[in-house]
């Protein structure tokens, strides 16, 4: 039995529709033996799976969640402070071992985004996987979403990006392809024992490129002024954000502007666990300010 976590996210939600488009796969693993955890079961629209209530916040309910499960999927759970993410992933681990799971997939956060503020939960995760006695694990360590740069770039109502980017660049992953990567490791995990993949994207494009895409599938033109972190920073307090956030939030934007997250460039991982090409970023991001208008 497969049990993915996470599955009203949108990574999570991604993952399920995948596993139950899916007509062949083995009689443990395949969508037949697929179940969907989720801390709110009544929202899981997905026919023909079956759902279990999974809250890392409770962990007293997980080893009744995980009865049975040989796979794990385990969708990082949030954001939030570490010590309220790294509990959670704890619970997680702990009940898989107690529950006698053979293998965890884990959806971790790309190697060059170690120094943003919500790595080290990431990392933590990592090390008490690899630290287990009895789980074999593999670890996808996921670039930034090409839906994130997006919203991170979303134009005004005045078209005009004034994200502060600078001339940064960001080699972002559209949610789907690490969606199909997750399903395929998930559904033969023993091949992928002991890996740690890096699914960032081949091409990395900034805020002038994001500008530029927008302007040709939209019906006006849409410039790129990137403000400053400093004016970034206090719109986010301003928000009434979450305090995590406002440096979660912030940090990304500096990373990005800085060069810390333009990837290694050409084919890697992800490509390869695709078996193609990954999905052009720009004609992600185009489509999703379409769907939602381009006034941000």
């Amino acid at each position: 039995m497969l049990l993915v976590t996470g599955v009203n996210g949108g990574l999570g939600a991604l993952v399920l529709e995948r596993l139950a488009r899916l007509s062949a796969g083995g009689p443990d693993n395949g969508p037949g033996g697929v179940v969907a955890g989720t801390r709110n079961p009544e929202r899981v629209t997905v026919p023909g799976v079956p759902v279990r209530a999974v809250d890392f916040d409770r962990p007293e309910t997980l080893d009744e969640a995980f009865d049975g499960v040989r796979t794990l999927l385990l969708i990082s759970a949030g954001y939030g402070e570490d010590d309220v993410v790294i509990a959670r992933h704890r619970a997680a681990v702990e009940a898989a071992e107690r529950a006698g799971v053979e293998h965890v997939v884990y959806t971790s956060l790309s190697g060059d985004g170690d120094h943003l503020a919500y790595a080290l939960a990431h990392r933590w995760t990592e090390r008490r996987l690899r630290a287990s006695a009895t789980l074999r694990w593999t670890i996808l360590r996921n670039g930034l979403y090409a839906e994130l740069l997006g919203a991170l770039a979303a134009p005004d109502r005045h078209g005009v990006i004034t994200a502060p980017l600078g001339d940064g660049r960001l080699a972002a992953v559209a949610r789907e392809d690490l969606a199909e990567v997750a399903v395929t490791v998930a559904l033969a995990p023993a091949g992928h024992a002991g890996r740690v993949y890096e699914l960032v994207g081949e091409e990395a494009v900034g805020g002038a490129d994001v500008a530029a895409a927008l302007s040709r599938a939209g019906d006006r033109p849409v410039e790129y002024r990137p403000g400053s972190l400093a004016e970034l920073r206090a719109a986010v307090v301003a928000s009434g954000a979450e305090s995590f956030q406002v440096p979660m939030t912030a940090g990304t934007y500096s990373a990005v502007a800085h060069g810390f997250l333009a990837g290694p460039g050409g084919p890697g991982d992800l490509a390869a666990l695709l078996g193609r090409r990954p999905r052009p970023v720009l004609e992600v991001i185009a489509a999703g300010a379409a769907g939602r208008g381009t006034d941000g």
